[in-house]
């Protein structure tokens, strides 16, 4: 198999060992877009700018120091909420249709700063605001296992370009389930760091903390591979959360680990002696009460079956006693009042989406005492499903409640409330996550009875700063199962 279709850690490797050049990379990465467009994983295709940048990668030959640049002419791409200078940045959003930033936001930064190049913008739903990735301006993101369905939001462009190899893997972002959620829906693990982990886009600068930088990829290896070169892309600004970047290596392990691509987090991922932690696991939503949130059978055996691995692999696995109260509510006030600074007056609204320009009207109506009690209730949450969940190592969920649903159920034909109440059908497993700024992971489940079906995803939770501990375990499903059906 070619470097390419092996993955980030083979690809990166070939490519500092000169086996692959940036230019031949970013030419087969440039084939699959333009031959799998009708899956509208990308919004703008850079060609040009890719071909230009891998030829200087190519001329200059790879660095010394792997660690300066440790995704040397590695093709990636950003998500189109990304501003990247000079070239078409949207949104998602007609609004912004033929918007062309002069400067570039810290993500684009990162990403030349590890070396990579970046093939064009990611499909996105309008400011990322919706679970599913369908918008105005262009085709929706479709589930490459069914294009009939859609891939998930609001990372579905990036989900999907991983999914099927048109990049070994991707930066997105999660505010509520944006990178997990189009990760299960198309079968790839996806990472939503710890609130502040990141030198950039780590929530730190977002309203209530909620939306973080992270990766998508195809295996947890390349996931953390990923993660552990933007862990790295900058010195860290907010010297509290610095410390989580360096999760610890146990002196055994620690000759084996010099001698892997990567840094730590990818270590623990490759590591096959872990064993005794202890796990909860928990069908518990905050949506419960709220809106139906009961589970589809193949979610609940995924997650099943998830348990039994693990218990299977030495490791304790309870379950969670867990009562989460006034959620709804509150997130959904968050989540207007994020919307109401969205850059548009009031006059230019009906240039947006329905469900936008009414989630925009909702945030800007909103008494400035109700948000700030919301904001107040997010912390007393945050801190109650931290102690809830400190005794454990990780928390095993669901990763979504449903099947992949047709591209426009929840759009077509809905009032914007039944739109959102749709939304958390579908993934009520994930939101909770952001507001209490832990880390989470997805991963595939294969049902050996399928046949090669699309797999189901289960979620695991860590404690704040514990990447590390989710990555090992999540690897070692990865490995219980043996190699994942592709779409």
């Amino acid at each position: 198999m070619e470097p390419f279709d092996s993955g980030l850690i083979a690809l990166a490797g070939a490519l500092r060992a000169g086996e692959v050049s940036p230019t031949e990379a970013v030419e087969r990465s440039l084939e699959r877009v333009d031959a799998l467009s009708g899956l509208g994983a990308f919004l703008t295709v850079t060609a040009d700018r890719a071909r230009e940048r891998a030829a200087e990668l190519t001329a200059q030959g790879p660095p010394d120091d792997p660690a300066a640049q440790p995704l040397w002419g590695v093709p990636l791409a950003d998500k189109d909420l990304t501003a990247r200078a000079g070239v078409r940045t949207t949104y998602g959003s007609r609004a912004f249709a033929d918007h062309v930033p002069t400067a570039s936001d810290p993500a684009a930064l990162a990403l030349d700063r590890i070396g990579a190049v970046s093939v064009g913008k990611t499909n996105t739903p309008e400011f990322g605001m919706t679970g599913y990735t369908e918008n105005e301006i262009s085709d929706p993101a479709r589930n490459p296992w069914d294009p009939a369905t859609g891939a998930g939001g609001s990372s579905g462009g990036a989900a999907v370009a991983v999914a099927t190899g048109q990049l070994p893997a991707s930066i997105a972002s999660d505010g509520g389930g944006s990178i997990r959620i189009p990760a299960a829906t198309v079968g790839v693990v996806g990472i939503k760091p710890s609130r502040g982990l990141l030198p950039f886009s780590n929530g730190l600068d977002s309203p209530g903390g909620l939306s973080v930088a992270g990766p998508i990829a195809r295996s947890v290896a390349d996931a953390a591979l990923l993660l552990d070169a933007l862990v790295s892309s900058g010195p860290h600004p907010h010297a509290t959360h610095a410390s989580r970047a360096t999760p610890p290596v146990d002196r055994a392990g620690r000759a084996e680990y010099e001698r892997m691509p990567g840094g730590a987090y990818t270590y623990h991922a490759l590591r096959d002696d872990i064993g005794g932690m202890r796990v909860g696991a928990t069908l518990v939503t905050p949506w419960d009460g709220w809106t139906d949130t009961a589970l589809d059978p193949r979610a609940l055996a995924a997650y099943e079956r998830a348990a039994a691995v693990l218990q299977g692999g030495g490791h304790a696995v309870e379950e969670t006693p867990w009562e989460p109260h006034g959620y709804p509510e509150m997130f959904r006030t968050m989540w207007r009042a994020s919307a109401a600074t969205l850059p548009l007056p009031d006059d230019q609204l009906d240039r947006l989406s329905p469900f936008t320009a009414w989630m925009v009207r909702q945030g800007r109506a909103l008494e400035p005492a109700a948000v700030i009690a919301a904001y107040q209730a997010a912390a007393a949450f945050e801190r109650a499903t931290i102690a809830a969940f400190d005794r454990y190592d990780a928390v095993l969920t669901p990763a979504l409640a449903l099947a992949p649903q047709a591209v426009g159920w929840a759009s077509e034909g809905t009032s914007p409330d039944e739109n959102f109440e749709r939304q958390c059908q579908y993934s009520p497993h994930t939101s909770f996550v952001n507001v209490s700024g832990l880390p989470a992971i997805t991963v595939p489940i294969i049902d050996p009875d399928d046949g090669g079906a699309r797999p189901w995803s289960v979620q695991l939770v860590g404690r704040p700063g514990g990447e590390a501990a989710i990555i090992a375990l999540a690897a070692q499903l990865e490995r219980a199962q043996g190699p994942l059906p592709r779409p």
